[in-house]
């Protein structure tokens, strides 16, 4: 039993999972040299994995094969030929982001079966093409203007507008850090936290065309700067969104009660702490990425309940079935006229607003951020079929250099790329001077 549900790194669980991802083959058909590679994992799988170090692994299996030796399970002979016997890897390539999709699953699936004794299948949601593209985008940005632009992280998830998650890619190499910052990371979400803004003012009587004036305002001793420096007067709440105007973001939230922004960012599924001070309207509050993406598929769906899932079903090996998503009806959590109208400002963000760059050549709508002096740019948006969230910034907090929402840097890519385009329908991260 233990065998069989041990980690043993690379996202994999058990003997068997393990033998597939590093040999591709079945448990059944390890030979000795690939078993003793399997069995010194145990000690650190991450660190000793083949994925990350195959010397390394390829030295531990050769421990495991003298000390069975020395216990008297293996001959002289045998223990000699297996030491010397060439180890063949069947997984090559340092970006393998799909793991830490795996690693969020076999959570999710522990806690949908609890501790089933039996070998099980998982059956996901996972669109593989799109995995593949959303690791070569990140892979890509980060290996040519990272450095330069001071830019170590990044994390992308894509699903569709239901919440089903196609692609996950929680940082730079799972082989370095395990830590996935789709759905562990808190950053804070700058003028991407602004549709929950707005939301609860359309919910309050205001439209798209409500006009209110941008100019110097003073809220609790604190006054808030547009990223311009300049103010523009009187202007409708269209415009404001689309140029990302601070000071009317900031007015409409107290306007409307800044709790109420708050209590709109819960109801579409935001869970970490908000603190009702007058910053929150421009993204003070840290968010979990998975969640704040997620928030933005209840826009792209018309209104509905969108949390993210991964499993579609688990069985055991010899077919009987565990567990089987159902099928809730929807739950409405935002009323027609007010997604109707965020979905238009959104929209004129990426038509005539700071989300330019994100055009993907085809419909879409989504929202830039970028939190104080560059620690963290985001993209969020949507097109018919697809939802994705793409960060970039530094686990360490570290500043980038000059790195925003607004800028190429992580813009879906109109211009290229083909292949991964039709495969994401939009998101590929590309890093540059904003």
């Amino acid at each position: 039993l233990y065998l069989n549900r041990v980690y043993l790194g690379a996202g994999t669980y058990g003997i068997d999972a393990a033998a597939r991802v590093y040999f591709g083959h079945s448990a059944r058909r390890l030979a000795l040299g690939e078993a003793a590679v399997i069995a010194g994992l145990v000690k650190a799988p991450s660190r000793l994995a083949p994925t990350k170090d195959p010397a390394a692994a390829t030295a531990r299996a050769r421990l495991v094969i003298k000390a069975m030796a020395d216990a008297g399970m293996l001959s002289a002979s045998e223990a000699q030929a297996a030491a010397h016997a060439a180890i063949a890897f069947a997984i090559v390539g340092d970006h393998i982001g799909h793991r830490y999709f795996a690693d969020w699953v076999a959570a999710a699936a522990r806690a949908k079966i609890g501790a089933e004794r039996r070998p099980v299948r998982v059956v996901t949601t996972l669109n593989p093409r799109w995995q593949q593209a959303a690791e070569q985008a990140v892979a890509r940005a980060l290996d040519a203007d990272g450095a330069r632009l001071n830019v170590g992280q990044a994390a992308l998830v894509a699903m569709s507008p239901q919440g089903a998650v196609r692609a996950m890619v929680g940082g730079r190499d799972y082989a370095d850090s395990m830590f996935n910052r789709v759905v562990q990371a808190r950053r804070q979400p700058g003028s991407a936290f602004k549709p929950f803004v707005y939301l609860a003012a359309f919910e309050a009587g205001f439209t798209t065309r409500s006009l209110m004036r941008d100019s110097p305002v003073v809220f609790d001793k604190w006054s808030p700067q547009n990223f311009s420096g300049d103010y523009q007067g009187l202007v409708t709440l269209e415009q404001a969104f689309a140029q990302s105007i601070n000071t009317v973001a900031v007015k409409l939230s107290e306007t409307v009660d800044r709790k109420r922004v708050i209590a709109m960012a819960q109801r579409l599924g935001i869970s970490t702490p908000i603190t009702p001070h007058p910053s929150v309207a421009l993204g003070a509050a840290e968010v979990i990425p998975l969640e704040l993406t997620s928030a933005y598929a209840v826009v792209a769906n018309g209104g509905f309940a969108a949390a993210p899932y991964a499993i579609s079903e688990i069985r055991t090996h010899d077919g009987s079935l565990l567990y089987r998503r159902a099928e809730a009806p929807p739950r409405r959590l935002l009323g027609s006229r007010e997604s109707a109208m965020m979905s238009d400002l959104l929209v004129a963000n990426i038509t005539r607003g700071t989300g330019r760059q994100a055009a993907p050549g085809r419909p879409a709508a989504g929202k830039t951020g970028t939190s104080q002096d560059y620690r963290d740019a985001w993209f969020v948006g949507f097109t018919a079929d697809m939802v994705a969230g793409v960060w970039v910034g530094n686990d360490d907090n570290r500043p980038m250099n000059g790195v925003t929402g607004g800028g190429h840097e992580i813009a879906p890519d109109a211009r290229g790329h083909a292949a991964a385009r039709d495969a994401v329908h939009g998101p590929v991260v590309v890093i540059a001077d904003p």
